[in-house]
């Protein structure tokens, strides 16, 4: 069977743990967007790991770890996260990397911050990794394929091309005093040759083969359904989709074979980059919820920005498990709200005097309000509890409020830190 699990919020759900779990009965972990980005934290009997472009898979034995098409594929970084989880005594993973995935190249992230330099106070909050202009590129048709990388003529030849437009994007629009040399590129992509060549493969054929042998298949999605270009907070968004539906093009599968999509959303939210953020809060507030939550505090796990905070909003999770096509949520972190008395809940917005349930367009969403309710809080620590009856009954009616609103049900409950760290209901 294949499952998804995806963010239903704007990213730092707690994937990476839900992943993590249910790796243990999966055969195959498949990345089917995005790039180093952004992370997934992952806890375990190795240690504490942030990664951005590996499977979370990688530490349970015996998984094959894929790299699908979709994926906006750095190789530095790739083999960087490789060596240092191998660093802490994890075994080397079965990785494999789909030969039409495309590479991030050198100038993706020199045109990142080049552009985010030039917007100013008007950037997107780009973790400059290259990950819009490598996107631009690829429906451009200028990007290069991992199995472009082992063919001198036609790697170099699309490299000299490609610098041609470049170098005057940079004199003429960026006015920098830069050029980019092709031979240096083409050297610096060559070296990771030997390395990357065992680990390519025909991703499409391999997982429509694992799906007529009934393996157990975990398609993993990075960020979050508000992130998704089309059907986000745009142009606040990223450059992908992380919605479910786009794993059959991401990952190269039949949509049909998707039976289950775990959406994880997070007990409070919170959020890294700009754009319209409802339940925000702000001040004291915000910094107390931010040092108490997430693994260490709520800081990207990619750039370690601290992320903007707020409660949870049932209006914009609803509309992100809608998108997602969810069967069941995964309820993250709600330990991390034991010490309040009261907890706010935003279950609507406010726009022009009228209230709605509706998560609206982007320029609807910048007038929008939150309109607040408050439950009781639980006031001790729930860590560690497995069944969820032994919850105290102010927590069980916060996740069956949750649930309400939500309209979808909720199965799994995050309360710690560790992958043990769950409820099942």
């Amino acid at each position: 069977m294949v499952s998804a699990i995806v963010g239903g919020n704007w990213g730092d759900e707690g994937k990476g743990k839900i992943t993590d779990l249910m790796a243990g009965d999966a055969d195959i972990i498949v990345r089917f967007q995005g790039g180093a980005n952004a992370g997934h934290t992952i806890i375990n009997d190795y240690g504490k790991f942030a990664l951005h472009l590996l499977p979370s898979g990688v530490f349970r034995e015996g998984v094959i770890n894929v790299i699908g098409q979709g994926v906006a594929l750095n190789l530095e970084q790739l083999f960087k996260e490789l060596d240092e989880i191998c660093a802490k005594g994890v075994p080397m993973p079965n990785i494999m990397i789909s030969d039409r995935a495309q590479v991030v190249m050198p100038y993706h992230i020199l045109f990142d911050k080049l552009e985010e330099e030039r917007l100013g106070k008007d950037s997107f909050g780009s973790t400059k990794s290259g990950i819009a202009p490598f996107y631009s590129d690829k429906y451009l048709k200028i990007g290069i394929q991992v199995c472009e990388l082992f063919d001198d003529e036609i790697l170099q030849k699309r490299i000299q091309n490609v610098c041609v437009v470049k170098n005057e994007y940079i004199f003429s629009i960026y006015k920098q005093n830069l050029k980019l040399e092709p031979t240096d590129i083409y050297n610096k992509l060559i070296k990771y040759r030997a390395r990357l060549k065992p680990l390519v493969s025909n991703v499409a054929y391999f997982l429509d083969d694992a799906i007529k042998k009934n393996k157990s298949i975990l398609i993993e999605g990075q960020l979050g359904a508000l992130k998704d270009t089309d059907n986000g907070i745009y142009p606040f968004v990223t450059s992908s989709s992380p919605l479910a539906g786009f794993a059959s093009v991401g990952a190269g599968i039949a949509p049909t074979a998707i039976k289950k999509i775990v959406t994880v959303v997070k007990a409070y939210s919170s959020a890294v980059g700009a754009g319209a953020f409802v339940s925000e809060i702000f001040d004291e507030a915000a910094h107390e919820l931010r040092q108490r939550g997430g693994d260490n505090g709520e800081y990207g796990a990619t750039t370690g920005r601290p992320r903007r905070m707020g409660w949870f909003d049932c209006v914009a999770s609803k509309y992100g498990c809608m998108l997602q096509g969810t069967t069941d949520v995964a309820f993250s972190l709600i330990d991390v709200l034991g010490y309040l008395d009261k907890i706010p809940v935003c279950v609507a917005y406010e726009i022009d005097g009228e209230k709605t349930t509706i998560f609206p367009n982007t320029i609807e969403l910048n007038k929008a309000k939150p309109v607040i309710e408050y439950l009781e809080g639980w006031k001790c620590n729930i860590s560690g509890i497995k069944n969820y009856d032994e919850l105290p009954i102010e927590a069980r009616n916060y996740v069956e409020f949750i649930e309400r609103h939500l309209g979808y049900p909720i199965t799994m409950i995050s309360n710690g830190p560790k992958r043990e760290d769950i409820i099942i209901r």
